[in-house]
């Protein structure tokens, strides 16, 4: 096939090979803007016309901890709530807190209870504009995916317009037409499996072929027994979750301590036991920033280069093999999806959303996923990821599992209960 003869490269010349590999995917980018996303549009028609009462409804039904004034966002009022609670913030040079959607995200996904409420809330109410939306007169959403923008080559669609771009919970818009399913597939712990396959570390492949990666890093590194499990030592496994995610984002002791919340001395700690358990992986990272600015450009396993400036972030810099061979795996994936016959909707950083008739369901998943195997054994040199699956029949609604839920069941009931008027 196409794909499987991609290897040979024309050095000083054009790479025609891989060349059409990305032409081809923009044959897919064409198809995958056409289908769309299946939109609820009588449900968002409603929330979009009491949008604005929802929003004060909503600061009343969130904000317990009153941070809120006046519907706005108080900072001075949010960073007594975190010394209440105890939860360590990154701050800026003149000492404020840093609020980014990016840390704010990552502390979302740290304290559940106590921070996630908020940045839904603060990014909704700040960020989202229902009206933005790009859904067409047959109920789909479409926008320009925007392949290869960014410098690691994903698509990068407009966060407006695009469904998955907005808040999570806006996400439960998604519902599959009569007699059809939606099913969103992702590769697991993607990242992890790229770094563990590229620099062939042995331990790291071992982790990530345990189906449980974090745990069995604490297993390796003595932290835990062989038999302990995620119910039984829970605290453990998320202090080398946060460890081993940090490592992937180029994190030192200090960023790696305010995940945590706990000292510099544990945060080293555990930096150390990474080290210790995945010394391949180590190596490969330093050969990674070596290469890099040695030779100032890189490149993924199918040549899509990225030129590494003397002032760039050593962390953005060892972090382009898996960014970058994770958007060649996505394509691969995709390219083959369409050769099976199978309509995807969209492509989402490390995921697919798919869509077809509900009585050819199992079928179409199992063929969808064994194209994103197929993909990951090419780009990974045999190393195969597996993937996850979220099935979605009609007339029940798309909703992220993990994020978003607690704040659309708020959005319905206030709808339901009529507190919202037009």
């Amino acid at each position: 096939s196409l794909i499987k003869s991609s290897g040979i490269k024309a050095s000083g010349k054009i790479d025609i090979n891989r060349a059409l590999i990305r032409g081809r995917y923009m044959q897919s980018t064409a198809r995958m803007e056409r289908n769309g996303i299946p939109i609820d549009t009588d449900l968002l028609f409603e929330v979009t016309e009491k949008w604005d009462s929802i929003k004060q409804a909503l600061i009343s039904e969130t904000d317990t901890k009153g941070i809120y004034v006046e519907g706005s966002f108080s900072e001075q009022r949010f960073e007594r709530h975190l010394a209440l609670q105890g939860i360590a913030w990154p701050r800026l040079p003149s000492g404020r807190l840093e609020l980014t959607d990016s840390v704010f995200r990552k502390r979302a996904q740290m304290h559940a209870r106590s921070i996630a409420p908020y940045y839904e809330l603060r990014s909704s109410l700040s960020r989202l504009r229902l009206s933005s939306l790009s859904v067409g007169p047959d109920g789909r959403n479409r926008c320009m995916l925007s392949p290869f923008r960014s410098d690691t080559g994903r698509n990068q669609p407009s966060t407006s317009r695009f469904i998955f771009g907005p808040s999570t919970w806006i996400r439960g818009l998604i519902r599959a037409p009569e007699d059809s399913f939606v099913a969103y597939i992702d590769w697991s712990q993607q990242e992890l499996g790229i770094a563990a396959a590229l620099s062939g570390d042995r331990g790291l492949m071992e982790a990530y072929k345990s189906g449980d990666p974090y745990l069995r890093f604490a297993q390796m590194a003595g932290a835990v027994s062989a038999k302990a499990t995620k119910q039984s030592h829970p605290q453990e496994r998320a202090a080398y979750k946060v460890c081993m995610l940090a490592v992937q984002y180029g994190m030192g002791g200090k960023s790696l301590a305010i995940q945590l919340g706990s000292t510099r001395h544990d945060a080293n700690r555990l930096l150390r036991a990474h080290k210790d358990t995945f010394p391949g992986y180590w190596r490969w990272n330093s050969r990674i920033l070596n290469q890099g600015f040695g030779s100032g450009v890189l490149e993924t396993t199918f040549g899509w280069r990225r030129k590494v400036l003397p002032d760039a972030k050593p962390a953005s810099v060892g972090n382009f093999p898996v960014q970058g061979n994770g958007a060649e795996m996505l394509r691969l994936a995709i390219i083959e999806m369409h050769n099976a016959g199978i309509r995807v909707c969209a492509p989402i950083h490390d995921a697919v959303l798919i869509e077809g008739p509900i009585d050819q369901a199992e079928e179409i998943v199992s063929k969808a996923q064994q194209c994103m195997r197929e993909a990951s054994r090419i780009i990974l040199n045999g190393f195969e990821l597996e993937s996850d699956v979220n099935l979605v029949a009609h007339p029940q609604r798309y909703m992220d599992e993990e994020r978003g839920v607690h704040f659309w069941n708020n959005v319905m009931t206030l709808i339901k209960r009529g507190d919202c008027i037009y």
